[in-house]
C-alpha cells in the first residue's frame, strides 16, 4: 500500500510540473487582449491633418508692424516719444532740422512767392504786348487792302487817262496831217499869187499851232503813259511794303509768344518748387500714420543726421486684427482650401494635441484657413493665413506678433491603419472630392450650383 501510494504521489508530482504556470496563462491572455484592442484601434477613425509652422501676425497688411520713415535728409533736432509709448494718428513724433544749404533761408516760401508774383506780372504784360501786336497785324491788313485798292483805282484812273491822251494824241496828228495838207496846197497858190500874204500867214499860223498841239499832245500821252508805269510800280510797293510792316509785326508777336510760353514754363515751375517747399516745410515734423505703440527706434539721440528714405520709428497698430502666417509644404497645398478647420498651438501656452483626435486635444485654440498663396515662398513651402475660428474658443488676449505657432489642418477622416500605411510610405493625405477654392486667373466655384 505505501509503494504504491508513494507513486502515485510521484506521478502527481510530475504531472504537476508539467502543467503551464499560472503567470504564463494571464501573460498570454493579456497578450491576445492587446493584440484584439491593436486590431481594434486600427479601424478606429482619424482625423488626417497637414503640420505647418509659422508666426502670428496681422490679417490686414495696415495692421502689422509698421516703419515710418523720413520723406526728406536731415537731422534730428528733438524727441516728441518714447519707446513703449501710445501715440495717436498724427501726432509729432520727433523734429528734424535742415541739412541742405540750398534751403537754409528761412524765408524761402516767401521768396519764392515774391518770383511767382513777379513772374505772373511779366505774363500779364506779355500777353498784353502779344495782343497789341494782334491788333497792330489787323490793322495794317486793313491799311494794305485800303491801299491797294487806292493804287488799283489809280492804276485804273490813269489807263483811262492813258486811253484819253492817246485818243487825242491820235486826233491831234489827224489834224495836223491836214493842216499840212492845207499849208501845203496854199502855200503853192500864194507862190502862184493866187491868194493874198494874209490869207497864207493866218493858214502858216493855224499849221504851226497844230504842231504845237501834236507835240503838246504827245508829251502829254508819254506823261500818262510814265504815270501808269508809276501807279503800276506803286501798287507792287504798296504790297511790299505792308507785307513786310505785317511779316515783322507777326516776327515780333511770335517772339512775345514764345517768351510767354518760356514765361509760363518758367511760372509752372516756380508754382511746383514753390508747392515742393511748402510740402518740405511739413516734413520736418514726422508724423505717426497711425494710433499705436512705439516699439523701437532705429535713430538714436540729438544731432544725428538720417537719410531720406530711412526708417526712424517702428509704429504696433493698438488693435491688429491676429492671424497665423503658416507655411505648409508644397505636396501638400493641391489639398487645402478656403475655410479649413485648423487647429494651433501657440508658444507659451502648454497645450496637449492629438492631431488626429482634435476633440480630445487640450490647450489648442481654433482657426479657420482664409489666404493660400499662389507662389511660394522661402524654402519651398507655401505660406497660409489663419484667423480666427468664431465658433470656437477666443484666442489668447496677450499673443504678440511674431510668437510662434504651431498647426494642424485638419482633413478627411480615414482608418488608423490607413494612416499608418500612409506615413510609412510618405504619402499625402487624400481627398474624397475637389477642394472647393477659387482658381488662378478666375473666380471662386459657387457652391450653391449643383
Amino acid at each position: 500500500m505505501n509503494s504504491k501510494t508513494e507513486m502515485t504521489d510521484t506521478q502527481l508530482y510530475t504531472l504537476r510540473t508539467l502543467r503551464t504556470p499560472s503567470a504564463g496563462r494571464n501573460l498570454a491572455r493579456i497578450l491576445v487582449g492587446l493584440v484584439i484592442i491593436f486590431f481594434i484601434i486600427l479601424f478606429v477613425p482619424w482625423q488626417q491633418n497637414i503640420r505647418g509652422t509659422g508666426e502670428v501676425t496681422a490679417f490686414t497688411p495696415g495692421n502689422r508692424p509698421q516703419s515710418v520713415e523720413s520723406a526728406i535728409p536731415g537731422r534730428i533736432s528733438s524727441w516728441r516719444v518714447r519707446e513703449g509709448q501710445f501715440v495717436y494718428s498724427g501726432d509729432t513724433i520727433l523734429t528734424l532740422s535742415e541739412i541742405k544749404d540750398e534751403y537754409f533761408d528761412p524765408n524761402l516760401l516767401l521768396r519764392l512767392r515774391e518770383q511767382v508774383s513777379a513772374k505772373e506780372g511779366s505774363i500779364v504784360s506779355k500777353r498784353e504786348k502779344a495782343d497789341a501786336l494782334t491788333t497792330q497785324i489787323s490793322a495794317l491788313k486793313d491799311a494794305l487792302a485800303v491801299k491797294y485798292q487806292q493804287a488799283q483805282n489809280k492804276v485804273t484812273q490813269t489807263e483811262l487817262k492813258l486811253s484819253s491822251d492817246s485818243v487825242d494824241f491820235l486826233a491831234e496828228k489827224i489834224r495836223f496831217n491836214n493842216f499840212e495838207n492845207q499849208y501845203d496846197r496854199n502855200k503853192t497858190l500864194y507862190a502862184a499869187g493866187n491868194i493874198a500874204l494874209t490869207k497864207f500867214q493866218d493858214i502858216e499860223s493855224k499849221f504851226q499851232e497844230s504842231r504845237m498841239k501834236v507835240v503838246s499832245s504827245e508829251n502829254t500821252f508819254h506823261q500818262s503813259r510814265a504815270e501808269l508805269v508809276n501807279a503800276r510800280v506803286d501798287l507792287a510797293g504798296i504790297q511790299a511794303e505792308y507785307q513786310d510792316k505785317i511779316s515783322k509785326a507777326e516776327s515780333d508777336l511770335n517772339a512775345t509768344l514764345a517768351d510767354l510760353y518760356e514765361s509760363q514754363a518758367a511760372l509752372a515751375k516756380l508754382k511746383n518748387e514753390f508747392a515742393n517747399m511748402q510740402i518740405r516745410n511739413e516734413q520736418y515734423q514726422l508724423i505717426a500714420p497711425q494710433s499705436g505703440y512705439v516699439v523701437r527706434a532705429m535713430q538714436a539721440g540729438i544731432g544725428e543726421t538720417i537719410k531720406e528714405g530711412e526708417p526712424v520709428v517702428t509704429i504696433m497698430p493698438s488693435n491688429p486684427d491676429m492671424a497665423i502666417e503658416m507655411y505648409v509644404k508644397a505636396m501638400d497645398v493641391p489639398l487645402l482650401s478656403k475655410g479649413r478647420e485648423v487647429r494651433i498651438e501657440f508658444d507659451g501656452w502648454p497645450a496637449l494635441q492629438f492631431s488626429g483626435w482634435p476633440s480630445v486635444s487640450v490647450g489648442t485654440f481654433g482657426g479657420v484657413v482664409q489666404v493660400i498663396d499662389y507662389v511660394n515662398s522661402t524654402g519651398g513651402e507655401f505660406r497660409i493665413l489663419v484667423t480666427p475660428d468664431p465658433s470656437d474658443e477666443p484666442w489668447p488676449e496677450q499673443l504678440r506678433l511674431g510668437s510662434g505657432t504651431k498647426g494642424w489642418v485638419m482633413l478627411d477622416n480615414v482608418p488608423i491603419w490607413y494612416e499608418i500605411w500612409r506615413q510609412l510610405n510618405g504619402f499625402p493625405p487624400s481627398l474624397y472630392e475637389e477642394p472647393l477654392d477659387e482658381k488662378i486667373g478666375g473666380p471662386a466655384k459657387d457652391e450653391t450650383k449643383k
